[in-house]
């Protein structure tokens, strides 16, 4: 097919590619139905992209004739490969996704079959999605995941959070359900997470994160123990790399408001973390763990957490200087918290047995950030009197501390 001259009037102005489903918009020009809707829906463009016209609706009419005269060229040079391209199915329109949303409302049986309905219609296209929110799914969703019966409340939440994941709620809809369904919402998304097979969890873990990103300051601190247990369960059970990075952006968000950073200790935070940060090696990840760190460490039950835990020293000092700049400085800040309130004769030997004396050293020689350097300081200088008969400390670096 490479040989053979395509006409120019039958590929698409976006992909120059063969138009497989052309559709004409409001300014006349014709382009293959999945790349206008991604210039659209996806990309949130409003423009069309050959005039630069604003388009003032964003209405895509099946060019029929072009796509008759296309599968007739290909039938044509069949011979040379090329393949008649199949009649695309019409899109659905708001007036066939208003009559699902009524009828599973009307008869509350009905409401599994919608929602696999609704999945493969969300599946099938970016402006079926556009046509999906503007019919109300969303908060439909919302109302089916207030689950009634045990029996049948697993199976439902996780159906209705797979159709809203998928369809990628904005930050206003988000709002909006929190502001409208609230306590409920969550509780829903927490039903999930306790009950849910893993692929609902990862829906689930997204999706409050997502949610608690854009929620109230009443709604961060309010959240309960349990939420931290099934977060930490999510991250334990290492669902996926996209639920992991989820959960942990979800804790780093959450742990500097109000008793947080109490809860997150008490439901396993700093245990998990440590046997996560064990295993892995992806920047990102790490970077996250020693955030989330961090901030427990910033209270005296995390602190004794990770000094509880027989790799905690340890595994902070090894990823200093071996991840990224922001991971030793995550580093070094949750060294200088143990060595500012909790340092004892064990935990000051322990610092030198595991190597994290050497590790602060060698940032001070090191092309690190000042900050980074200076805390560094700080806790060789209020420990140094313990530290100082130490072969890990060079002599010249002795002579700099009091």
């Amino acid at each position: 097919m490479d040989e053979i001259e395509i006409p120019a009037h039958f590929l698409c102005p976006i992909s120059l590619q063969l138009m497989r489903d052309p559709v004409t918009v409001c300014t006349g020009i014709t382009y293959d139905r999945e790349n206008i809707e991604k210039w659209l829906f996806s990309c949130k463009n409003n423009t069309c992209p050959v005039t630069k016209q604003c388009l003032l609706d964003h209405d895509l009419t099946p060019n029929h004739t072009l796509r008759r005269l296309i599968q007739s060229w290909c039938t044509l040079n069949a011979s040379f490969g090329v393949e008649r391209i199949p009649t695309p199915k019409s899109p659905i329109d708001r007036t066939q996704i208003v009559k699902l949303l009524v009828e599973a409302k009307k008869f509350p049986e009905k409401q599994l079959k919608c929602l696999t309905r609704l999945r493969s219609i969300a599946f099938e296209g970016q402006r079926n999605k556009a046509c999906l929110e503007s019919a109300g799914v969303v908060e439909f969703l919302a109302s089916t995941m207030k689950y009634k019966t045990e029996e049948n409340s697993t199976v439902l939440c996780e159906a209705a959070i797979e159709v809203l994941f998928h369809l990628s709620p904005s930050e206003a809809q988000l709002k909006a359900l929190l502001y409208n369904e609230g306590f409920q919402f969550i509780e829903s998304l927490f039903h999930v997470l306790r009950l849910g097979n893993y692929q609902s969890r990862a829906y689930a873990t997204m999706l409050l994160r997502s949610a608690l990103e854009v929620a109230d300051p009443i709604q961060l601190i309010s959240v309960k123990t349990v939420l931290f247990v099934e977060i930490m369960r999510v991250l334990r059970d290492q669902i996926s790399q996209q639920a992991s990075k989820a959960a942990l952006k979800l804790i780093v968000e959450l742990f500097p408001w109000g008793r947080n950073r109490i809860k997150g200790v008490e439901g396993g935070a700093v245990s998990v973390l440590i046997e996560l940060l064990l295993c892995t090696s992806e920047r990102r990840t790490c970077e996250l763990i020693l955030i989330a760190l961090d901030q427990l460490c910033g209270c005296a039950e995390g602190r004794a957490e990770l000094l509880n835990h027989g790799a905690g020293v340890a595994i902070v000092s090894k990823k200093i200087l071996r991840v990224s700049l922001v991971a030793s400085d995550r580093g070094v800040r949750i060294l200088a918290s143990i060595c500012r309130y909790s340092a004892n004769a064990r935990v000051l030997h322990e610092m030198l047995q595991v190597g994290a004396v050497s590790k602060l050293c060698l940032v001070l020689q090191v092309n690190c950030s000042f900050k980074t350097k200076e805390r560094a300081k700080e806790i060789l200088r209020l420990h140094s009197s313990v530290w100082k008969n130490s072969p890990c400390i060079p002599v010249p670096l002795l002579s700099s501390f009091p």
